[in-house]
């Protein structure tokens, strides 16, 4: 398994820092990266729109919002420090080719979504600063994307010192954005009582929704964590997951104030003066100058929105980057990943803005986040399983009552966005002169959203993840010895990965060779770590896999056998050639079902090179 954002991973040391303030420090900057993503453009078109049309009335989903963000981006970043691993990895390890397929795909769609409120968004601000046109606008992102490139070449530490800047500017011109407003009080206040005036006022809650909590910071945060280094003992991981929700906190209410800020500017302005279908940014910002009988109140709004724009759409690609490496567990060129992301983007807002005008793109922001908020159960349910499992959070899974609330959270999500979908279809049929085709088409692709969804909740509660299967305890394994009396070789060399598969491979050892026999358990750590260090590498994995190896090393001598076993590193290909070649070994076991690399073996043309570069005979074992 690779590592995540490998060209900046464990890239800044928190390690020997002089005062706790300079070790704080050394934490801080991830979730300012995440907290960007909760004041994008697309916010911006929910924020106003809500403001416009229902007054203060929703500010309280705001602030629901933000304890959701908040709750589930501690467990995004517990997941990163504790496993070294991002949620798309973790995902990888843990579901099917094809779940995990069409759970990329999903994940695919919320980035493509994502930034295209970033790319609008950008390209309304530099209308409205610079007078540029929309279209050419769009084109102009595409320049973000070598920025971007240009940022990580410099180091995080930098790139985290750009975002935040330009989070600065955003909450500065929202200060006086405040100033010149003038908004009550006592209604912001009132505004903090749940309550739904209509049903267009819950589609806005859910596009506000999907606008704060946004799925792609779920993976984005799990990676972000990992670019510090410290010390991975127990009050190590302790302490970087204190400092990194210390940070998470600090970050998400600086969001939280500038989404509150655009609602409240929405409201104070546009709903009070009977404006109340401001959805179009580009309205907002002609009508605050008359409306607030100041020059600067437009100006600063468009700042803070090519700020927002930008910053988002930096954190956007990224995601996308560590979202197709996690789950694909494909790495391509960096500047070609981010290029394609935007792309991806770029068409469909070319395309609409061509057909349908400038008008429309309010309207296409709001469906940017309905669609984010739609695939935020795909990404929730299974960050929560993750960090509830006892083994592979290593004793720093959460607490039942933290529990409790994620599932909650989760269930109100999930339902919301149900509610969303069924009315919306029933709405479609209802309207349709050819509802068939809709028979045909929507609703079974909905259903079939419906049973991945039940299939993600309940999947870890009926069975292992692979990854659980693959660095089990051996002594869970029920392994069961049988013995033969025709006993031909005397020094036998096993190939182990920890998975069912050993069982076998063992069997069939012991049936060669017998009590008299002597055994050698070899297991390659295949990490890019192991790959570039070799025996030098320590990391997570290689711990666990030592540990693991010699715990089957004892268990079996228990049990009579001569056992001993060898760690190695890199490439199976290439490093068991060189174990077997270098010992004096009668015969090489092997099953045929675990790792990746042993599966590559057996199933790809490297099994042709190992039989080739060892002299003496592979026992490949079906399971």
């Amino acid at each position: 398994m690779s590592k995540s954002l490998e060209e900046v991973h464990e890239s800044v040391s928190t390690q020997n820092k002089t005062s706790i303030f300079r070790k704080i420090l050394a934490f801080f900057g991830p979730a300012y990266l995440i907290s960007v993503g909760y004041m994008d453009p697309g916010n911006w078109a929910t924020d106003l729109a809500g403001g416009s049309q229902f007054g203060y009335a929703l500010i309280w989903v705001l602030l629901m919002s933000n304890i959701m963000a908040l709750l589930l981006q501690s467990l995004s970043a517990r997941l990163g420090i504790v496993t070294q691993r991002d949620l798309a990895q973790a995902s990888r390890e843990t579901y099917s080719k094809f779940v995990n397929y069409v759970l990329y795909f999903l994940a695919e769609i919320a980035i493509a979504a994502c930034d295209l409120a970033e790319v609008l968004g950008m390209a309304i601000g530099l209308n409205l600063l610079f007078d540029i046109s929309l279209i050419n606008g769009v084109f102009i992102t595409v320049l973000d994307t070598f920025l971007l490139l240009f940022l990580i070449n410099k180091g995080i530490r930098k790139m985290e010192a750009f975002i935040i800047a330009l989070v600065a500017i955003i909450g500065f011109s929202f200060v006086f954005e405040m100033i010149f407003a003038q908004p009550e009080v006592s209604k912001i206040i009132s505004g903090l009582v749940p309550s739904l005036p209509n049903d267009t006022a819950l589609y806005i809650a859910i596009g506000i929704i999907g606008a704060t909590v946004m799925p792609h910071n779920l993976y984005l945060h799990s990676s972000l964590v990992q670019t510090r280094k410290f010390d991975r003992s127990k009050e190590g991981v302790k302490q970087a997951l204190k400092y990194n929700f210390i940070d998470s906190t600090i970050a998400l209410n600086l969001a939280f104030f500038v989404n509150a800020a655009i609602l409240i500017l929405a409201a104070a302005t546009f709903h009070k003066n009977g404006y109340f279908e401001v959805a179009e940014i580009q309205d907002a910002h002609q009508l605050l100058a008359p409306l607030l009988g100041t020059k600067w109140a437009p100006i600063l709004f468009a700042v803070a929105l090519i700020a927002a724009g930008q910053s988002s759409t930096i954190t956007g690609t990224l995601a996308g980057q560590i979202i197709m490496e996690g789950y694909l567990n494909l790495r391509i060129q960096p500047w070609v990943r981010r290029i394609l992301t935007r792309l991806i983007a770029i068409v469909p807002a070319v395309i609409v803005i061509s057909i349908f005008g400038e008008s429309v793109t309010g309207k296409l922001l709001i469906l940017s986040q309905v669609i984010l908020s739609l695939q935020l159960g795909f990404a929730i349910i299974p960050l929560i399983h993750f960090v509830s499992d006892k083994t592979k959070m290593k004793g720093f899974h959460i607490s039942r009552p933290t529990q409790i609330a994620a599932w909650i959270i989760a269930t109100t999500i999930v339902s919301l966005n149900a509610k969303l979908v069924y009315s919306e279809i029933v709405n479609l049929l209802e309207s349709s002169e050819n509802p068939v085709i809709l028979w045909f088409t929507v609703v079974p692709l909905a259903i079939s959203f419906l049973i991945l969804l039940l299939y993600i909740v309940f999947k870890p509660f009926i069975s292992k993840s692979k990854a659980d299967i693959q660095n089990h305890s051996p002594h869970n394994l029920k392994l069961k010895f049988t013995t033969s009396e025709a006993h031909s070789k005397k020094d036998i060399a096993i190939l182990v990965d920890f998975s069912n598969a050993d069982e076998a491979a063992i069997n069939h050892a012991f049936e060669l060779g017998g009590t008299e026999a002597k055994y050698t358990l070899i297991h390659v750590v295949e990490t890019v770590g192991a790959m570039i260090y070799g025996d030098d590498i320590e990391d997570c994995e290689t711990t666990i896999d030592e540990k693991l190896l010699k715990e089957y090393e004892q268990m079996l001598n228990d049990k009579g056998f001569k056992v001993v076993s060898i760690l190695g590193f890199g490439k199976p290909d290439k490093s068991i050639p060189k174990i077997i070649n270098e010992g004096t070994y009668d015969i090489l076991v092997m099953g045929t079902h675990g790792h990746t690399g042993i599966s590559d073996l057996l199933f790809g043309t490297t099994v042709d090179k190992l039989r080739h570069q060892i002299s003496i005979p592979l026992f490949i074992v079906k399971n």
